[in-house]
């Protein structure tokens, strides 16, 4: 019994040949496509169908309970555990909790965003199946790769290799599992 491929992996030379081929496996429908390159490439994750993630909505989230939590913590502490009334002021006395509270908001939402950051992207992840690909390491140097999952929907084997070989890539492999 021979097991299923994790998916197909296609190698380019070039950031221009591996965005048009993102654009070509993206309109062929394909929802899960990966692309992996040596360094930033504009447009790449559009043209792949990437739009929006939730990292910016959890760091606001983080921020409001940050703040929210130090200026409860300074009000609780100063009007309601230990209330200590020095030179006449009000014990709740908003100005005095807006440094804490601000500081608080700022390690709030960046605990927040590192957080929703590590679970966007599925980290931590000590193995991957693309690490058993050898020609994958060229992709810190100068090479570019674009990967068909076979848990997209959209995959059947024949259909993507096929696919994958119209793009003319250097070579196209098959990702163990």
């Amino acid at each position: 019994m021979t097991r299923q491929p994790w998916g197909l992996m296609a190698e380019f030379a070039s950031a221009d040949a591996l965005l048009a081929a993102a654009r070509q496996v993206h309109e062929a429908g394909f929802e899960r496509a990966e692309a992996y390159a040596p360094f930033h490439v504009d447009g790449l994750a559009e043209a792949l169908g990437f739009v929006r993630n939730r990292v910016p909505a959890f760091t606001f989230l983080g921020g409001l309970l940050g703040g929210a939590g130090g200026f409860f913590l300074q009000w609780y502490s100063a009007v309601v555990d230990y209330p200590v009334n020095i030179g006449g002021r009000p014990l709740d006395s908003w100005p005095m909790f807006v440094p804490v509270t601000f500081e608080m908001a700022v390690l709030g939402a960046a605990f927040a965003a590192f957080l929703a950051m590590l679970a966007a992207n599925g980290l931590p992840r000590l193995r991957h199946p693309l690490f058993a690909v050898p020609e994958f390491d060229l992709a810190m140097r100068n090479r570019f790769f674009l990967c068909l999952r076979t848990d997209d929907p959209a995959f059947e084997m024949q259909r993507a290799r096929e696919l994958l070989q119209g793009l003319h890539p250097m070579r196209c492999v098959e990702v163990p599992a």
